[in-house]
């Protein structure tokens, strides 16, 4: 078993990953960036506990961080709990997929992460949508080379956004609404964001298939893919494990790698 930490800019996600890829159970933390090493390996340490995860049986651990500030102190956070040397996702290590950027180096290792899962698992070319505190939508062509995207504010950005700016409007959950022309504030902007969020989703895709061709897959992931997703109007697979699928191909390459040193 391999433990995969997926940082965010709001959440970490805790991943246990078993031999051959099945993901196991995975957990989410805040992300905080005023918390230390030590902090963190507690917080991990009773998290993990509480899932059943037994880190004597975790040979190995791989990071993928947004958040650099937080990236070195997770990683003392892994050696503290583990004793292992987390493998960091970014310059030097094996990925197996090429990165068809201006700069390369601007990558962000969650995009990498998710695109080497959508070359391993997915139907080629790939379209993949990942949801979280951005929206992010990015292509692997047919020959399996990351091929660049775009970048939303995300749904929860927007729902802020216009929460925030305007006084008389409630903070509220985001929820599918019953119908699309509601009749109370609250529906009115449920409607707005979610279905607003679809369509721009379906306005991208309309754009990438024109340029790929429609024999091309579309996965979604990210915490709030499972809500907007199925109210496009295009066939979108949802794989909340995505990134961690992702994470654990470049494990695999990264120890091969390594062994092959060694002879």
């Amino acid at each position: 078993m391999i433990l995969a930490i997926d940082t965010g800019n709001s959440h970490i996600v805790l991943g246990a990953i078993g031999q051959g890829g099945v993901i196991g159970p995975t957990m989410r933390m805040e992300t905080n960036h005023t918390k230390t090493e030590y902090e963190y390996a507690a917080d991990m340490k009773l998290i993990l506990e509480l899932a059943g995860v037994d880190l004597k049986e975790c040979e190995g651990a791989i990071i993928s961080s947004v958040v650099p500030p937080l990236t070195t102190v997770l990683k003392k956070a892994v050696k503290i709990l583990s004793g292992l040397e987390a493998v960091v996702v970014g310059a030097g290590v094996r990925t197996g997929i090429d990165i068809g950027l201006d700069d390369p180096g601007t990558i962000g290792a969650d995009l990498v992460a998710t695109a080497v899962a959508a070359k391993n698992y997915y139907r080629l070319p790939c379209i993949i949508i990942d949801m979280g505190t951005a929206t992010t939508i990015t292509v692997v062509n047919e020959k399996g080379r990351y091929i660049g995207g775009c970048i939303m504010p995300g749904v929860n950005i927007s729902l802020n956004a216009l929460t925030a700016g305007t006084s008389l409007l409630p903070d509220i959950d985001l929820v599918l609404p019953q119908k699309t022309i509601s009749t109370n504030t609250n529906d009115a902007i449920k409607t707005g964001i979610i279905f607003g969020a679809c369509g721009a989703l379906d306005g991208v895709l309309d754009r990438y298939l024109k340029e790929l061709g429609e024999d091309t897959s579309i996965v979604a992931t990210g915490g709030l893919s499972r809500l907007i997703c199925p109210g496009c109007r295009h066939e979108i697979e949802l794989d909340e494990n995505l990134l961690m699928r992702g994470l654990w191909v470049i494990w695999e390459k990264t120890m091969k790698a390594k062994s092959s040193k060694k002879r």
